[in-house]
């Protein structure tokens, strides 16, 4: 209801603004600064009242777009006083039936009428959503950024997402080294000193053969750990949902997990939906504090929703390393990636990723 309300005020003011905007532009034309003050008040009352956001115009853009929208304003003003003398009536027809000024012998006639009303009532609605349509074209022909601007932006975009991706493939491949330095040649150099052991000292063979066993299989759960993070097969075999089980179960915090997509989703969208769960959770787990981390995945029409959330102590810092790496991977689908962590907390981290 408030929502219509505002549109109705702001058909209003259009077409009072248009009423008034006609005379200045037949006395002012020329006056580049009498024109964009009126192109300034127009775009500010399509986005307070029919929420229509658009660019400052250019002086040339300015003139155009006042001299186009000031007919749609009266088109306007026109559907409102249809509306408001159709409200008049039905206010007059039960004022009457109400005090019985109409008897019982004309409530058939009162009837159709009112069915009439009903649907010229629907016919107006029609009426104002096609000129808020047209507010909304006008704004966006004369007010928006041409085809030229949109093509531009748009190679920008594609040459940040490039570079993100070149960034984020070289950030993946400097962890994978560390991780195989760090832990996977740590292990083999141990392993290959306890074999040395065994052949120079026959008699504790047994006991360095033991070790070196063990370490083989310390070896091998490194190994699965850095491929499970390069790529989780989870994905391919048993999808989304049972890859995240996984990261649930490794995680040294208890995970909540709700994952509710509905029809088939893209494999990169999925991908790139494991890694922001799995690299949020690792993050939680070793620098929030927190005591439970809630997983949402869900889908809403042609986007994949995903919110990871913990009650930690917050102050995460979404230009760090991981955060950063999520966020250069989402924007790489044209998709949107946000964090939101105060110091105390909790720090909650969306991304959106289209299914398109």
């Amino acid at each position: 209801m408030g929502k219509a309300l505002r549109v109705v005020v702001g058909l209003m003011l259009g077409f009072f603004g248009a009423v008034v905007e006609l005379p200045l532009l037949a006395v002012a034309w020329s006056s580049d600064r009498v024109v964009a003050r009126l192109a300034d008040l127009e775009r500010r009352r399509l986005l307070v009242f029919l929420g229509i956001d658009s660019a400052e115009p250019l002086d040339r853009q300015a003139r155009r777009f006042v001299a186009v929208r000031a007919p749609v304003g009266l088109l306007g003003g026109f559907v409102l006083v249809w509306l408001f003398y159709g409200l008049y009536f039905a206010v007059v027809i039960g004022w009457r039936v109400a005090t019985g000024v109409l008897g019982p012998s004309t409530f058939v006639e009162v009837g159709w009428t009112a069915l009439v009303g009903v649907v010229l009532l629907f016919v107006e609605a029609q009426g104002i959503l096609g000129v808020v349509a047209l507010e909304r074209g006008v704004a966006h022909r004369f007010l928006g950024p041409g085809e030229r601007e949109l093509l531009r932006r748009r190679i920008d975009q594609l040459a940040l997402s490039r570079a993100g991706i070149v960034e984020a493939v070289d950030a993946e491949r400097r962890r994978i080294e560390r991780d195989l330095h760090d832990g996977v040649q740590q292990r083999l150099v141990t392993l290959g000193m306890l074999l040395g052991r065994a052949r120079r000292n026959p008699a504790k063979a047994e006991d360095l053969l033991r070790q070196a066993h063990e370490e083989s299989s310390r070896v091998l759960e490194d190994l699965r750990e850095v491929a499970w993070r390069v790529y989780p097969t989870a994905l391919d075999s048993l999808g989304l949902r049972e890859a995240l089980a996984a990261v649930a179960d490794r995680s040294a915090i208890p995970v909540r997990i709700d994952v509710e997509l509905a029809g088939d989703v893209a494999a990169p969208v999925e991908t790139a939906a494991y890694f922001v769960v799995c690299e949020a959770v690792t993050n939680a787990a070793k620098h929030s504090g927190a005591g439970v981390i809630t997983v949402e995945v869900g889908r809403d029409e042609e986007v994949v929703r995903v919110r990871v959330e913990d009650d930690g102590r917050g102050g995460a810092d979404p230009d760090g390393g991981g955060l950063a790496g999520l966020a250069r991977r989402v924007s790489a689908l044209d998709g949107r990636f946000a964090v939101t962590s105060p110091v105390g907390g909790p720090t909650e981290i969306t991304a959106e990723l289209p299914c398109g």
